[in-house]
């Protein structure tokens, strides 16, 4: 933190001889942006004059000209303090050349690295590889670097998966500590019955999760009271009473902040002998959990809640697409049951769109694996009605506990600390652009009330060509959602209070959240630490969230290059999607996944690019090209080094 602090303060001082300090992001074209503090717009740097900086380095750069109405010019004269020195990349191997070179295919560094022949004993041409930077001479080109170990052949599926892990700093195995705890509170296996925990082992209970879920963070029971009265458990593990703050496991849990699902991998947060058995809520055994109790009446609305620590016992584990075949069949195990809590979904989803949330639901990509693990067939999956049913039950008790939380009884704030799910407005220039983008496409987006119109836009486009891109615009306008102690609410829920408290096996923001829940109905506020603390703690998550998520698009792009394969040669449907100064971004119907074509490359015209950005224009026919325009494309490569589909124009349908 003090290394921290001390950049900051040296990133603001300058000196009188137009030298400033920055950190520096390049772009995947090779040329450069420093951002100095105090000036309005980043320091633009020529692709030559970067002088051996990597992506995210603190550097020294001299300006070359401040001319009002021009792009700021600078070039890098020293690297202050390397962000990394480690790269995964793959092994080249040439015989006539006296260095094996790593290329690194990501936009931090845009030269190979170089490594001496007597060094490269014991790896092999094209193996993918961890490699540490030894030196940069200051005249050379590239850099020497050491390999440090191997993954296995570039383009396996393990070996793809274990460079990613080291490439994101993600740890496959726990330490013999940890596993060490983990086995400990496994023997111990108390259930700690007493009167501190409510019984509801004979209430109707259930769990509805993927069909390949071992962890399983939340059950669901219901029960009539009365004719107009029902009882809704939402029952979440209760992962705080074994993983105990400051353990080996806590520790391990907070450095790691999620699990990681990557197609056909789980990089969990917690060993699997409490993710996948003790925590999981797994059905015919007695359970721990942390609960919300609601009594509804039959109009949905909520006559009381009850928040407290559990033990349950879940009658059966359900799957998404079994309880879908009950909702719409109306029979099966406990249909009545499922059919109560689905109408009272409904209700909630109402009330909530009512409110203002925006209805984005986004359509995953999914994909089938072989024995070794190819992906043999992609599919596309949506919420159904099942889905929504889970959703809108952990929606509300996310929303009513940071309430419980953050209120007195008599409704006043009652300024305890707590961890909260929060979610800006909307960047307003990017909706500006959204709303020119989508015009000559025969959308509208009314900025005066603009959540009412972006969810008439989500329902106008459903099932249009254009959906996928449209979707994906309105998403890139939106705030980043994250943790903290400062609540500001959640834009896009249109809820005043949200948390994260229903999926404690697999995100460490909702173990803080129970926590701290636990702390205030037990009156134990001794054991409360400073806002500041729990302030750090939600950043953290944050990062780990943003990292996590990274990790797993970046896995799942290379699942499609290495899928999209075996299609090379053929011609498919495709959106438009996005420019550049070179080339066009094409989203390929069939298989929602996006290809590049290369200006150049199109012969029917010469196109550049509109000074806006998002239409292209032939420079003989005067033709032009918009964002959402369909067009008919070839398959020309599937490069599974680079996680890159190119293109071949045919022709606008």
């Amino acid at each position: 933190m003090k290394s921290e602090k001390k950049i900051k303060k040296f990133v603001a001082i300058s000196n009188n001889n137009n030298l400033f300090i920055g950190f520096i992001n390049i772009t995947s074209y090779g040329y450069a942006f420093v951002n100095i503090e105090g000036f309005p717009k980043d320091i633009f740097i020529p692709k030559n004059k970067t002088n051996r900086a990597i992506d995210g380095d603190l550097v020294q750069i001299k300006l070359k000209n401040r001319k009002s109405g021009r792009k700021t010019e600078g070039e890098v004269i020293k690297i202050i303090k390397r962000k990394r020195k480690n790269f995964t990349g793959i092994l080249k191997i040439e015989s006539k050349s006296q260095y094996g070179s790593v290329v690194v295919h990501n936009n931090a560094i845009h030269v190979d690295i170089f490594i001496p022949k007597n060094e490269l004993k014991g790896y092999t041409h094209n193996e993918k590889v961890l490699v540490n930077i030894v030196k940069w001479p200051k005249n050379s080109k590239n850099p020497l670097g050491k390999i440090i170990k191997g993954f296995g052949i570039s383009g396996e599926y393990k070996t793809e998966i274990f460079s990613l892990l080291s490439e994101y700093g993600i740890s496959y195995e726990f330490s013999k500590e940890v596993e060490k705890e983990a086995r400990e509170i496994v023997l111990k296996k108390n259930l700690d019955i007493n009167n501190m925990r409510r019984d509801m082992r004979n209430i109707n209970t259930f769990t509805i999760d993927p069909i390949n879920a071992k962890d399983i963070d939340d059950a669901l029971s219901i029960r009539k009271l009365n004719s107009n009265t029902w009882e809704i458990g939402i029952h979440i593990a209760d992962v705080s009473y074994y993983v105990k703050e400051g353990s080996f496991l806590d520790q391990e849990a907070y450095t790691r902040a999620n699990s990681i699902y990557l197609v056909g991998e789980v990089i969990p947060m917690l060993p699997k002998i409490l993710s996948n058995d003790l925590c999981s809520l797994q059905p015919e055994k007695d359970k721990l959990s942390f609960s919300s109790i609601f009594h509804m009446n039959n109009q949905g609305k909520i006559l009381k809640s009850w928040f407290g620590k559990t033990i349950i016992r879940s009658n059966r584990k359900f799957t998404y697409e079994e309880v879908q075949k009950i909702i719409e069949r109306k029979k099966g195990d406990y249909h009545e049951d499922i059919s109560t809590l689905f109408f009272f979904s409904k209700i909630l989803t109402k009330n909530r769109l009512k409110n203002g949330a925006i209805s984005l639901e986004k359509v995953e990509i999914k994909f089938h694996l072989d024995k070794q693990n190819n992906p043999t067939r992609l599919y596309l999956e949506k919420s159904n009605e099942a889905h929504r049913l889970i959703e809108e039950f952990m929606l509300l008790a996310n929303r009513k506990i940071s309430k419980f939380v953050s209120l007195n009884l008599d409704g006043k704030p009652s300024n305890r600390t707590y961890i909260y799910r929060v979610h800006d407005e909307p960047d307003f220039q990017k909706i500006f652009v959204l709303k020119k983008i989508i015009e000559p496409l025969g959308y509208f987006l009314d900025i005066k009330n603009l959540k009412k119109s972006i969810n008439h836009l989500l329902k106008s486009i459903q099932g249009k060509p254009e959906q996928n891109m449209i979707e994906n615009l309105i998403l890139r306008t939106m705030s980043k959602a994250k943790y903290s102690t400062k609540n500001i609410g959640h834009y896009g829920l249109s809820f005043i209070y949200y948390t994260h408290f229903t999926s404690p096996i697999r995100r460490y923001s909702d173990i803080i959240a129970h926590r701290l829940l636990n702390y205030y109905l037990t009156k134990n506020n001794n054991k409360l630490k400073s806002i500041e603390f729990y302030e750090e703690q939600s950043k953290h998550c944050s990062e780990k969230e943003r990292l996590a998520i990274d990790a797993e698009r970046e896995f799942l792009k290379y699942l499609q290059v290495k899928y999209i394969k075996k299609y090379l040669g053929m011609e498919f449907d495709g959106i438009i999607t996005g420019f550049t100064e070179w080339s066009i971004y094409i989203d390929l119907l069939v298989f929602q996944t996006e290809g590049m074509i290369r200006l150049r490359d199109i012969q029917e015209d010469i196109y550049t690019l509109h000074s806006n950005n998002y239409s292209i224009i032939g420079r003989k026919k005067r033709k032009i090209y918009y964002l959402g325009d369909r067009v008919k494309v070839k398959l020309i490569d599937a490069d599974i080094e680079k996680k890159q589909i190119t293109l071949g124009w045919i022709k606008k349908e």
